[in-house]
C-alpha cells in the first residue's frame, strides 16, 4: 500500500484531503510542509497547528535562524511516512494536525514584531487549537507566552536550553533572545517556582527562583531520573515547553548561533521527552535552529524530531484520556 501511495502522492502539503494519516510521498520531492500536513488557515477541524516564525533579529551572536522553519519542515519529511516511534498511539493517524504556515511580518519594523506574533498565536488559540512554533531565535517564545498567559493564566515553563535567558533587562520593549524569560517572570506570565530549566551550562547568578537541572546533573542522574524530577516540579499545572536546540551538545546540533559544549545528547533528550508524557502541556516551540552552520542538516533533523515529540506530548493528553 505504501509503495502504491508513493507512486501517486505528490505535494501532499496542498493536495491531501484528510487532516489525519501518514504521507507516503517521496521524502526527497514535493512541497515541504511540516510532516506533510496540509497548509491551511482553517482551524475548525484542527487539534494542533504548526507555525513557523522566521525571525532572528534578537540574536547576540550568529544570525541564521530565520531559515530554521524552512529547514525543519524539509527535515520532517523523513518522518512523515511513519508513526512516531515508541508512543502507544499514532499521532499522525489519530490527530488533526495542520501546517498553519509562517507569521507574516515587516522585517524592517522590529518594534512591531512582538505584537504581531502575539496576535498570530492568539488567533490560533481562540479556535481551541494548540500551537507548536518553529523558530526563529529564542526571543519568539516571549510574545507567544503572552498569548498563552491570556488564555490560561500564569504558566509553568519547561525550558531545554544551554542558557537561562533570564539576564536582567527592565526595558520591556527591547528585543533580545537572552532576557525574555526575565521579563516573562517579572510580568507574571510564568510561575518560576513551578518552572524548570534543563541542560543549563552557562553562568547566571540570579535564577529568579526557577528550578534548574543543569547539564552536568542530567549526565550524572540520567534521563529517566531527570524526567521524574521535571514532572514532580511541574505537577498538573498548565505547561509551555520551549526547546532551544543548543540544549543539545554541538556534536549533535552544530547549527545554532550560540553553541556550548557539554550539552545533552539527542538520545538523552529523546528519552526525557518520552518520559515526561502526562504533563499538562498547552503549547510549545523549537527554536535556534540555524541551518547555515550545519551543512549536514543534522540540527534541522533534531529540531524536526523535537517538534514531533511536542506534538506527541499533546497527543498523550488528548488520546489517553
Amino acid at each position: 500500500m505504501a509503495l502504491e501511495d508513493a507512486k501517486n502522492q505528490v505535494d501532499e502539503a496542498f493536495t491531501r484531503e484528510d487532516l489525519k494519516g501518514p504521507s507516503f510521498e517521496n521524502t526527497f520531492g514535493g512541497a515541504t510542509s511540516f510532516l506533510r500536513r496540509r497548509y491551511t488557515k482553517d482551524l475548525r477541524q484542527a487539534d494542533i497547528a504548526v507555525t513557523g516564525i522566521p525571525f532572528d533579529q534578537a540574536v547576540t551572536n550568529r544570525p541564521g535562524t530565520r531559515l530554521g522553519p524552512r529547514a525543519v519542515r524539509e527535515a520532517s519529511a523523513l518522518q512523515s511516512p511513519d508513526a512516531p516511534y515508541g508512543w502507544p498511539f499514532d499521532v499522525l493517524g489519530e490527530l488533526a494536525i495542520v501546517d498553519y504556515g509562517d507569521l507574516a511580518f515587516d522585517y524592517a519594523d522590529v518594534a512591531a514584531f512582538p505584537d504581531a506574533l502575539t496576535d498570530h498565536i492568539r488567533q490560533i488559540l481562540k479556535t481551541d487549537t494548540a500551537s507548536v512554533a518553529i523558530g526563529g531565535d529564542h526571543y519568539v517564545s516571549f510574545p507567544i507566552l503572552k498569548a498563552y498567559a491570556e488564555k490560561y493564566g500564569p504558566l509553568s515553563l519547561l525550558q531545554f536550553d544551554a542558557h537561562s535567558d533570564t539576564w536582567p533587562d527592565d526595558n520591556f520593549s527591547r528585543v533580545d533572545h537572552g532576557t525574555m524569560f526575565y521579563k516573562a517572570v517579572k510580568l507574571g506570565l510564568i510561575d518560576p517556582s513551578t518552572s524548570v530549566q534543563v541542560g543549563i551550562r552557562t553562568t547566571n547568578a540570579d535564577t529568579l527562583g526557577v528550578n534548574i537541572i543543569d547539564a552536568p546533573t542530567v549526565h550524572e542522574i540520567g534521563p529517566v531520573e531527570t524526567a521524574k524530577r521535571i514532572k514532580s516540579i511541574l505537577g498538573d499545572r498548565p505547561v509551555y515547553l520551549t526547546f532551544d536546540i543548543d540544549c543539545l551538545d554541538p556534536a549533535f546540533a552544530p547549527g545554532t548561533g550560540t553553541p556550548v559544549w557539554g550539552g545533552l545528547s539527542s538520545g538523552q533528550a529523546a528519552r526525557i521527552l518520552r518520559d515526561i508524557a502526562g504533563i499538562n502541556i498547552k503549547g510549545g516551540d523549537i527554536v535556534e535552529v540555524s541551518p547555515p552552520y550545519d551543512t549536514s542538516g543534522a540540527t534541522a533533523i533534531a529540531g524536526a524530531h523535537v517538534a514531533t515529540e511536542i506534538i506527541c506530548l499533546m497527543g498523550w493528553n488528548i488520546l489517553k484520556k
